[in-house]
Order: structure tokens, then C-alpha cells, then sequence
């Protein structure tokens, strides 16, 4: 298979890149230059924010394997694109790519459903309103659809994969949730644990991921599905369990009650990464998704304990400070805080 990854240097992207050089895919990725790209691939440079910022993807148009000309054949059988700002930009790369690739995978989330979605929601719920395929960066929800849209309207219903990502945790994250637990329950003493510690969690392992993405595009499967594990699949409790033996340390998680954590005005999900409140549209919405599509075409999740072991040995070798997005708030809960809680 020749894959194009646009992107493919950090997280979501370096896993897809990883894993299909591991199935010794072709590969080549077409990226910034910012962060060095995993070894075993073709490298093409550009930034698709600014003008002619398409042009060494346009350059390589013709070019098969080792830049030999093709004869009237796909340069690609699939393209991966994991973008999340403006959708004009999937737009341009999409209609530059139609006639080049098999078949057009765009890693979405499930925020692009209408606020706030039902619990248990599948991929016919109805999508957020006023997304465009041409618009400049909006919010979220609607750059992420408008980035499905784009998608769609270059490859068509029958050659796009939309891939509605939830909460995504593993190796390589540069958002910070899983790594500031970690780092926190690693530091010791006593841990504000939100409760319940059975509150069913819904995520996917960013190498999960990655092997769905590419069965499901080897597979030749279109249309939106829901990627998040089971919800269930793991608990508050069997998360914050595994940071704790993990990293060995002292940590002391004391479990507190989600109305004492809303009283002290703590956020969920950005100061207290990855819960959110039980019976809470949010929680509906975060962890509750149905994913029966996507385990029906594949999807296997694995264990929460070792995903939790393996972003720490990640974290470990990087030196123990996980890279972070610049356009994505930093999370966590500051000590002061946690404190008065605590002790209050």
C-alpha cells in the first residue's frame, strides 16, 4: 500500500506513519519541517496555511514509486490527513489530491455532532450547523466538519473515511492529559481523584488507532465512524490506578466527590484532564458514544494499563516534559488549588 500522510510527524499522524512503516507500507509525508519525520519514509515540505504552501505536493505529481512516472495510476492508494484548523485548507489538498489517491481518510472527532448529543449517540446523529468546506479557522466542532465536508466534496461519499475521533491517549501526546497525571501522581502525596472510581471512560489508544485507520483504508471503507473505545472500557479509577503503580511513587490518591470539585470551581476536563462530571451533558457527550460501527469493522482496543505504561516509558525517554500544542491550552491543576481542596 502507498500511503500519504499529511502531517505525520506528531502524535495522531507519527502513529499512522509508524504503523504502516511497520506493515513496510510506502510511505510519504508531507509536512512543515518542524519535528523530524519517523525514519523509512519519503519527506515532501510545506505548510498548507500559506500561499503556494501545496507546491512540493503539487511537484510530485506523476511520480510513483522512487519517482518513477506513473501510467495513468493512483500516486497513492490512501491518504491520511489529521488537520484541525481551517477546513479551506483539507479543501485545497483534497481537490489537489482527487485524481491522485484511492481514497481520502480524514481524522475528525466526534465534536462535529450537534451540541449537546444524546448518550449513546451513533454516526447518524445530526452535525453541528453553519460548518463550510471553504471557511477560514472558526471553533472546533465546525473546523472539524467543514474539514469532513471538504473531504467529501473532493473524493466523493465512496472514497472518504471520516474518522470521528474522541478522547485520544497513548505515546507521543502533545495535548497533556494523560502525561500531567502521570507527572502528578508521579510527583507523590496526596492526589485529588475525582470520583466516582467506577465512572465508565471512553477513549482510544493513538496506536489503535492507527492499525483501524489503516485496516479500515486497506478494507476500502467509507463514511463517518465513531473511533473511541467501548464506554467502559476503562474507569476513572482503573486510569489513575495504573498511573499510581507505574511510576512507583507515593502517591496518595484521595477520591473526592464531584460536587465538592464543582463547588471549588475546578474545570473538568482541562483542570482535571480526561473527567468530567457523571450525568453531565459533557460526560454524555465525552464517554458514551456508541462505537458498535467501528468494532464491528475492527476496531480492538487494549488494555487501559498499558497505555498508561507506555506513554510513561515515552515520557521517560523525552525527559519527562511531554511536547505541548501551541494552539491548544496547557491542562492540569495547579498545586495551590489542589491543596485547598484537599485540606480545605
Amino acid at each position: 500500500m502507498r500511503l500519504l500522510v499529511l502531517g505525520g510527524t506528531e502524535f495522531v499522524g507519527r502513529a499512522v506513519v509508524e504503523a504502516a512503516v511497520a506493515r513496510s507500507w510506502d510511505v510519504t509525508v508531507f509536512h512543515r519541517g518542524r519535528h523530524a519525520p519517523p525514519d523509512g519514509v519519503r519527506s515532501l515540505r510545506g505548510d498548507r496555511t500559506a500561499d503556494g504552501g501545496l507546491t512540493a505536493l503539487a511537484a510530485s505529481e506523476g511520480q510513483g514509486d522512487g519517482g518513477v512516472e506513473s501510467e495513468g495510476e493512483a500516486e497513492w492508494d490512501v491518504v491520511v490527513d489529521t488537520w484541525s484548523a481551517a477546513p479551506r485548507a483539507v479543501r485545497d489538498a483534497a481537490r489537489l489530491l482527487a485524481g491522485r489517491a484511492g481514497r481520502y481518510v480524514y481524522v475528525s472527532s466526534a465534536s462535529v455532532y450537534a451540541w449537546p448529543p444524546p448518550p449513546g449517540y451513533a454516526e447518524d446523529a445530526p452535525p453541528v450547523d453553519g460548518a463550510s468546506p471553504d471557511a477560514e479557522q472558526t471553533d472546533y466542532a465546525r473546523d472539524k466538519r467543514g474539514g469532513e465536508l471538504a473531504a467529501v466534496g473532493a473524493f466523493g461519499a465512496d472514497r472518504s473515511l471520516l474518522v470521528r475521533c474522541g478522547l485520544i491517549l497513548g505515546p507521543y501526546e502533545n495535548i497533556g492529559r494523560l502525561p500531567w497525571w502521570l507527572t502528578r501522581i508521579a510527583r507523590g502525596g496526596p492526589v485529588l481523584a475525582p470520583g466516582p472510581r467506577d465512572l465508565p471512560l471512553q477513549y482510544v489508544d493513538v496506536r489503535d488507532l492507527a492499525a483501524w485507520v489503516l485496516d479500515a483504508a486497506r478494507a476500502g471503507l467509507s463514511g463517518p465512524y465513531n473511533l473511541i473505545s467501548p464506554s467502559g472500557h476503562a474507569t476513572t479509577g482503573r486510569l489513575l490506578d495504573a498511573c499510581a503503580r507505574v511510576t512507583g511513587g507515593d502517591a496518595e490518591l484521595r477520591w473526592t466527590a464531584p460536587e465538592v470539585i464543582e463547588e471549588a470551581g475546578i474545570a473538568p476536563w482541562t483542570q482535571l484532564p480526561v473527567w468530567v462530571p457523571p450525568d453531565s451533558d459533557l460526560h454524555g457527550a465525552l464517554h458514551s458514544a456508541s462505537v458498535a460501527k467501528a468494532v464491528a469493522a475492527g476496531l480492538r482496543c487494549r488494555p487501559v494499563e498499558e497505555t498508561v505504561a507506555d506513554t510513561w516509558a515515552w515520557l521517560e525517554s523525552v525527559g519527562g516534559t511531554a511536547p505541548q500544542r501551541p494552539d491548544r491550552p496547557v491542562v492540569g491543576l495547579d498545586p495551590a488549588t489542589e491543596a485547598k481542596v484537599l485540606h480545605g
